[in-house]
């Protein structure tokens, strides 16, 4: 039996960079479309069920209203906190439960908590959040399509999933947090709007993979990374008066001059020590971790990110293999 998760943030695409930059609202009715034609592309290639993470504004209960499926659609059974822990026990449950993919509909950070309870099983990350780098723009039904198509093993792991990074926080001897695509040691003792945007209080980024292409503070580093074609590499960059200026769209619409005293790529197994005491770490562009006090906390770039399906390299596979030709059916004699 296949099984597919799906797990869809309600809050996503809402922070207050809706009001301090210029970043696109991304409403709830939309993603009640965007999972409906996700249940549609997995129900044409024959996926037994879909399990739904139950959430606050109804989307996994309107998704499925009206539709004529053959597969099962189910509502996770789980105690909710309409917190963002949800989406880590959402995931936890279906990983539990047999879920061959996970669906997420979010940003950075929604895909991050997802990722503390995934485990092994690979996500399709469709882009509904603001600073998007993790997930991507896929068109719903192509996404239901490809997630289906490696749960019924009609394409392999092999051919569809690629191993991602992510940076883990060192705190006393164990891991404290995570993130997937940057930590921003921040000036500030408070948690806040959570969401970050003053370039002046920035001190450390450290990136899992600097990208030019990118919005947010991992576009810093991509521009930095100007000599390195290896994709695996992370940077550490610490922030301030020094020899170079980067010209970087740090959230939708604001486009600042960042000053740079230093920066270094990062591969897989090395850290940087936190430099700045009292601070706030903003993890996927979300101020998360406040630290008081100077303490031994440092940020290891590690191979253990989460396995994602390659949407693009899915639908190709399935194309070479003939899935969606089929010879016409011979008219019936009278």
């Amino acid at each position: 039996m296949s099984i597919v998760g799906i797990i869809a943030n309600p809050a996503s695409g809402k922070d207050i960079r809706r009001l301090v930059a210029h970043a696109s609202v991304f409403d709830n009715n939309e993603k009640v479309n965007i999972v409906r034609r996700v249940l549609l592309g997995l129900d044409a290639v024959g996926v037994n069920r879909a399990l739904l993470m139950p959430d606050y504004a109804g989307i996994s209960e309107r998704a499925a209203n009206g539709l004529k499926l053959t597969l099962g659609v189910e509502s996770v059974p789980m105690t909710t906190e309409w917190t963002q822990e949800d989406s880590t026990r959402a995931a936890t449950i279906m990983r539990e439960q047999g879920a061959a993919v996970i669906i997420t509909l979010g940003g950075d950070g929604t895909n991050r908590v997802v990722a503390k309870g995934c485990g092994e099983t690979p996500l399709v990350a469709i882009s509904t959040g603001t600073n998007n780098v993790f997930p991507t723009l896929i068109e719903g039904t192509v996404a239901g399509l490809g997630a289906g198509l490696v749960a019924q093993g009609i394409v392999s792991g092999a051919e569809a999933i690629r191993q991602t990074n992510r940076l883990e926080i060192w705190r006393n001897d164990a891991i404290a947090d995570i993130a997937l695509v940057d930590i921003v040691v921040y000036a500030g003792q408070t948690i806040g709007a959570r969401a970050i945007w003053h370039e002046d209080e920035l001190d450390q980024i450290i990136l899992t993979h600097p990208e030019p292409y990118s919005i947010g503070f991992s576009s810093i580093g991509g521009y930095l990374n100007t000599n390195s074609s290896d994709t695996t590499e992370g940077m550490a960059i610490e922030v301030g008066q020094g020899p170079l200026h980067v010209l970087a769209p740090i959230a939708p619409g604001l486009v600042r001059r960042i000053g740079i005293k230093a920066h270094r790529r990062l591969r897989v197994g090395q850290g940087v020590d936190v430099l700045r005491f009292p601070s706030v770490l903003a993890l996927d562009g979300e101020r998360t971790l406040v630290l008081h006090k100077p303490e031994p906390i440092q940020v290891r770039l590690s191979g253990r990110g989460p396995r994602v399906i390659d949407i693009r390299a899915t639908m190709r596979a399935a194309a070479v293999k003939g899935y969606f030709v089929r010879d016409q059916d011979p008219p019936v004699s009278a």
